[in-house]
């Protein structure tokens, strides 16, 4: 049972601010990928805009609304294969390795 997708987004064990970074780093990502289909794209963009025209309703709850559901409902619009691919990308650990830099020898000096 734990290999089932637990069906978020955002990867378990983030506080607030990372997994709202997360959220806005995947939207800007699939904003730019040419499978997303164009209307879909003027959800999240609909909802931004939504911020600079003066609305009915006074306070910022309103504009939260809009915004949180715009991002969620173009998230949920993408083709999920599209929307897995970008998550792997931006979970996956790149190989490498650490090394200091005091631990290397200076290099000599190339002046003639």
């Amino acid at each position: 049972m734990e290999n089932e997708p637990s069906g978020s987004i955002v990867p378990k064990g983030t506080g607030l601010f990372e997994g709202l970074g997360f959220r806005i780093k995947l939207i800007l990502r699939l904003l730019k990928d040419r499978r997303v289909h164009p209307l879909a794209k003027l959800l999240p963009i609909g909802a931004v805009f939504y911020l600079f025209v003066p609305d009915l309703a006074p306070g910022p709850i309103d504009d939260a609304a809009v915004i949180w559901l715009g991002s969620y409902l173009f998230v949920e619009l993408c083709p999920s294969e599209v929307v897995q691919e970008h998550i792997r990308e931006m979970t996956s650990i790149i190989d490498g390795e650490f090394r200091s830099v005091e631990d290397e020898p200076p290099e000599p000096d190339s002046a003639p």
